[in-house]
């Protein structure tokens, strides 16, 4: 729907009695005040939207006019009843959408409106406070419904009479209510293919047996245990979501199965093969009591190699973040030859041990962030290891090293996330290497690299040497920049974004100009005082400078070649002084570069925090006298000072003048015969 609609937003929007607009033979009536259904628009109309108006009742005669509607939309209104006739002349009526309103008031005349409709594809039913007899009485005769939602509702319980007759059923929604229990309620849908029973209450699964369904969400219950009916047969199954439950087990599934995503993650699941203090359970199962009306069933399971009994050969991507893993069992990785992606993060691991027993030779994405890593131990023979690994996720855990040779293996490597653990680089051939280190020298295929919070001490020794780095993350060490800066210039053709946030630095002698390569460069969190000249010749796009101690930037910033190339700019928490802001001036002049925290840019004038962009005019004023040229100022103070000395100086001078000559020609004069 959405695509079609966008489709069509190019043609020319027509205005429409009633404030509609029309485009082609779609009409838009959303958010005009409506009481009712407009009499006076097209009579060809076959798409009528009418959301968020306060529409209360839809009469007999209030679609008459429009014999070819196939989609009718009243989302937001504050609809109570549709008349048992009104659909009697949109036979061609296949979607639907009721969503958030007050249907459950006259629930059963709705219901007979609704059964008048017999080419009726898709309903949607959202947010009517309706009950499950509510529901089961409204699409009781629908059997043409392909696609229901139901979401957001009071339903507390479904079974066997809740979705009768809907026996062309493809997609069926009941997220958010109150579901604590199934009981056979989807048995009757032959054709199911999609149920998302989401954000509900729902204690357990246990008996699934739906062959026919493609994908399954119950995420965001209460769920502690899943179990497939022991079966041979093939389910059809792809996706299943059983993420943030209260899984203590990993799921019993369907010994047969297409399913290449399975979604696991922040539930209760650990394995219990080995514990953590040696103890073996090799031997130890576990009896479920299902009982189904009158008959009971007892199915013994052994707790890590229930699994055993899945065919996994399929699986894509598997979710087990956020649990309680501390290690997996035997052989577990070996079912899955399939696998792309596996997220194990935030999980208690101590160690993951590879092998080529486990070559995992699919994988591309592997995430062990967040854990209690202290080894990575790598068997390394003649076969590859991980060879198609392209995104290593290591960061915070506890590891000082990774195996030698680690990278030879995977020779597609991307991205390598080693971010707050105490590992170290190795240094360059030749030099000291007895100390445990992480050599990434020469991985070729190498381009983001995360080493944030690492503690990193210098990294003098060339430890970038053959690699083509395009991102690089050093924040959060505090002595990275330290000691020879060599390292860059295995950088200089290839780093596109420097991350140094946080790490200490203070001077701006640190030469950033041979980084011609550079687009994005955070400054973040440090403590410079003046803004480094070495950026002015790049070219960036993005330049973080918050957190520093920056009074203010260089007058021409806006005309180097950084400021003409620079599209975004961060400059917040700087103590900025308010009465030298012509820089700040300039860069609202300049053309296409934005600053994304120009709200948060404050200057300081004695003790006030002021907003650069509305400065009071004392403010202004008192800029004026302490930016002005101090000669002039001399000469302007010294002026009324002369000039008095002047008038006085003549004054004096009148007054004495007869008796200053008679005293210059009695001393001085001669008598002058004519």
């Amino acid at each position: 729907l959405a695509l079609g609609w966008g489709s069509r937003m190019d043609a020319a929007r027509a205005p429409s009695p009633g404030g509609c607009e029309l485009v082609q033979s779609i009409m838009d009536c959303t958010g005009r005040w409506l009481r009712s259904i407009p009499g006076n628009l097209r009579g060809d109309t076959e798409e009528l939207f009418l959301d968020d108006n306060t529409i209360q009742v839809l009469g007999n005669a209030s679609l008459l006019l429009y014999p070819h509607l196939w989609h009718l939309s009243l989302t937001r209104n504050r609809l109570e009843l549709i008349e048992p006739g009104a659909f009697l002349s949109s036979q061609g009526l296949q979607v639907l959408s009721l969503t958030d309103n007050l249907l459950f008031t006259n629930y059963s005349l709705t219901a007979a409106a609704l059964s008048a409709l017999p080419a009726l594809r898709t309903l949607d039913l959202a947010g009517n406070q309706l009950t499950e007899d509510m529901v089961s009485v409204l699409v009781s005769n629908l059997s043409s419904l392909e696609s229901l939602s139901v979401a957001r509702n009071i339903i507390m319980r479904l079974d066997s009479s809740t979705f009768t007759n809907l026996t062309q059923l493809l997609e069926l929604n009941v997220e958010k209510n109150y579901i604590f229990e199934i009981d056979n309620a989807f048995e009757g849908l032959q054709r199911l293919q999609r149920l998302n029973i989401a954000y509900n209450y729902l204690p357990c699964l246990v008996g699934f047996g739906l062959t026919q369904l493609r994908v399954l969400n119950v995420s965001n219950n209460i769920i502690e245990w899943f179990l497939t009916l022991e079966s041979d047969d093939l389910f059809e199954l792809e996706v299943l979501d059983l993420s943030h439950n209260r899984l203590l087990f990993f799921p019993v599934l369907p010994r047969q199965s297409k399913l290449h995503s399975l979604l696991l993650q922040d539930n209760w699941m650990s394995f219990y093969q080995r514990l953590p203090n040696g103890t073996s359970l090799a031997n130890v199962t576990v009896q479920f009591l299902i009982i189904d009306g009158n008959s009971t069933n007892i199915t013994t399971v052994r707790l890590w190699d229930e699994l055993c009994h899945s065919n996994l050969s399929s699986l894509r991507l598997l979710d087990m973040s956020k649990n309680q893993v501390w290690g997996l069992p035997d052989d577990f990785l070996a079912q899955m030859p399939s696998l792309t992606q596996l997220k194990l993060n935030q999980n208690c691991l101590e160690a993951f041990h590879l092998s080529e027993e486990d070559p995992l030779a699919m994988l591309t994405e592997l995430d062990l962030s967040q854990n209690q890593l202290v080894e990575l131990g790598v068997k390394v023979g003649i076969g590859d290891i991980l060879p198609n690994l392209q995104l290593f996720n290591l960061s915070t855990n506890r590891l000082q090293a990774l195996p030698p040779g680690i990278f030879t293996h995977t020779r597609k490597i991307t991205t390598l996330d080693l971010s707050r653990n105490r590992v170290d680089l190795c240094p360059q051939p030749g030099e000291a290497e007895s100390l445990p280190c992480v050599d990434i020298r020469g991985v070729e295929t190498l381009t983001h690299l995360s080493l944030a919070g690492c503690g990193l001490q210098g990294l003098g020794s060339r430890p970038f040497q053959g690699t083509s780095l395009m991102h690089l993350d050093l924040s959060d060490n505090r002595q990275v920049l330290s000691g020879d800066l060599g390292w860059l210039q295995d950088l200089v053709l290839t780093l596109q974004v420097l991350s140094l946030r946080n790490i200490s630095l203070s001077s701006t002698a640190v030469d950033f100009s041979a980084l011609h390569s550079l687009e994005r460069l955070d400054l973040s969190g440090n403590s410079l005082a003046a803004f480094p000249t070495s950026l002015g010749t790049l070219r960036l796009r993005s330049l973080d400078l918050r957190d520093n101690c920056l009074p203010a930037l260089p007058p021409d910033v806006a005309r180097v070649p950084l400021g003409r190339s620079l599209r975004e700019l961060y400059l917040s928490r700087n103590p900025y002084n308010c009465c030298t802001l012509g820089w700040w001036d300039a860069l609202q002049q300049a053309e296409g570069l934005r600053v994304p925290d120009g709200r948060e840019v404050t200057c300081s004038h004695g003790s006030w925090a002021l907003s650069p962009s509305a400065l009071p005019e004392p403010v202004l004023q008192s800029c004026r006298w302490q930016t002005a040229d101090l000669a002039l100022l001399y000469l302007v103070l010294a002026l009324p000072t002369c000039l008095t000395l002047l008038v006085a100086f003549v004054l004096i001078f009148l007054t004495l003048k007869e008796k200053l000559l008679k005293m210059v020609k009695t001393r001085c004069g001669v008598s002058s015969p004519y």
